[in-house]
């Protein structure tokens, strides 16, 4: 029988007798949860925004333009975070990272109640140049603070905060939207109750430990370092982007995060306001649920890393390439027999239930792909440049999605054609990464030495090593 190879070693459960003790208010489950009430009051809501269809409004055309302005910004500040991360700090980079959002919902308002444009712009603007490092920020932390035998069910668990976001402004809009139900814009007393919550986020993250402070059982300590200078830093994630291993997924992300932009455009264009607000609600509930179970099954540590890695690809391959050609045989059909569908319509199930699946695909795929890049990582700050290449990439093909979709035609059936194929180009490439995972015993570093992928290290790590790095790291 073959030994297990080093990573699945990691990931075996420490004996509760073995165990450190932890302070509550120092323990990863804390951190983890302060991450997720972050993400419920920046990108939640803002997701909870658009899951309304359009963010609310009545035509999608300019909120798509908005949301397409931000992602291009995000690519840039992104691509830079780990040079912010550098001088600030993680935490200080979460901080700056949910400043952005506030202004974004402020401009939604006013689109909806007085039809100023502008500041739909300046604020998707701001929300760009804060959001790309906000991402950076929660994957780094999410990946590196969780002990590794949680790290599935803890990634499951602060995703849970997003949707969340989504769950709460789908409800709140559904009790004010609910004997509505034509087509048109949603009420603007739902993005007062935005904009606070979004404008609490900074306050949230202060509460966020330091890595120095973070007590995990496992008795490790967490340690973010940046050795080099911002230059270095450009040129290493450079290199990470253009390196093999990342250019395999590039399509498998595309296929993943394209579908957000096409999935609420077809809510905001087929459906009526309270049928929108309903898949809001709805939908965040079922996809918690299937985000969750996901990351409990990648935390089977008892399981061989090679069976849930291919296991889980391939369920989600084949669950995604079914949802994306029963959409596409939709989007045909509305495009060229045009209707709006509200839950009391003759049709409304078999229209409305591929956006819940759609839903819960993007929150899955979104929690696999944390999975890859924690899997790629030889090192801790390897995470930083891979979270916000991740995150960047994600940025450049939802400003692509959103871009497409602000374009009539593109909204209504072009954008799900592309999606479909995205989807199907994608999978060779990313198999040819995924089938390597679990399969070698150990992995190797760029000095040759043995490893462990995603920058973990086994307790047993001597305590010479951690002043090593200390030493030669600014602590972030």
């Amino acid at each position: 029988m073959a030994e297990k190879s080093t990573l699945e070693l990691s990931e075996a459960v420490i004996p509760k007798e073995q165990q450190y003790p932890v302070k509550w208010y120092r323990s990863t489950f804390y951190n983890i949860t302060i991450l997720g009430l972050c993400n419920f009051a920046a990108p939640g809501i803002w997701g909870a925004m658009n899951s309304l269809g359009a963010g609310g409004a009545a035509k999608p055309n300019l909120v798509n333009a908005a949301n397409a302005l931000t992602f291009c910004l995000m690519v840039v500040s992104c691509f830079f975070s780990s040079v912010i991360v550098h001088y600030i700090g993680i935490k200080g980079a979460l901080i700056f990272g949910t400043i952005g959002y506030a202004p974004f919902a402020a401009g939604l308002y006013t689109n909806n109640r007085f039809g100023i444009e502008w500041l739909t712009l300046l604020g998707a603007a701001l929300c760009g140049i804060s959001a790309g490092v906000f991402w950076m920020a929660e994957a780094a932390i999410a990946i590196t603070y969780p002990e590794p035998w949680n790290k599935g069910k803890a990634l499951g668990y602060w995703l849970t905060y997003r949707l969340g976001g989504q769950i709460l402004g789908g409800a709140i809009n559904l009790g004010l939207n609910a004997d509505r139900n034509e087509a048109g814009k949603v009420s603007y007393t739902v993005y007062l109750v935005f904009i606070a919550l979004q404008a609490s986020g900074p306050l949230v993250a202060l509460f966020l430990n330091r890595p120095s402070k973070v007590q995990r059982r496992d008795g490790r300590k967490v340690h973010l370092t940046i050795a080099q200078n911002p230059w270095y830093e450009i040129k290493a994630t450079t290199r990470l982007f253009f390196g093999k291993k990342f250019l395999l997924i590039v399509l498998f992300i595309g296929q993943a995060v394209f579908a957000e932009a096409v999935y609420f455009t077809y809510l905001a264009l087929w459906f009526s306001v309270r049928a929108r607000a309903l898949g809001s609600f709805l939908s965040g509930i079922v996809a918690v649920t299937a985000g969750n179970l996901l990351g409990f099954w990648i935390d089977r540590s008892k399981i061989p890393l090679k069976t849930r890695a291919r296991s889980s690809f391939w369920v989600l391959v084949i669950l995604q390439g079914a949802w994306w050609v029963w959409a596409t045989v939709l989007a045909t059909k509305f495009h060229k027999y045009p209707r709006t569908y509200d839950w009391s319509s003759y049709g409304f199930g078999h229209a409305f239930a591929v956006y819940i699946f759609l839903t819960i695909g993007f929150q899955m795929n979104y929690l696999f792909l944390y999975f890859i890049i924690t899997n790629l990582a030889e090192s801790e700050d390897e995470v930083i440049r891979y979270a916000a290449l991740l995150r960047g990439t994600e940025s450049a093909w939802q400003a692509v999605s959103y871009g497409l979709t602000s374009v009539t035609i593109m909204a209504e059936i072009g954008a799900v054609y592309i999606n479909l194929g995205l989807w199907a180009i994608a999978i060779f490439p990313a198999w040819l990464l995924i089938r390597h995972f679990g399969a070698d015993h150990e992995h190797y570093g760029h000095d040759g030495k043995p490893q462990v992928l995603g920058g973990l290290q086994h307790p047993s790590d001597s305590a010479e090593t951690t002043e090593e790095t200390r030493s030669k790291g600014i602590e972030i």
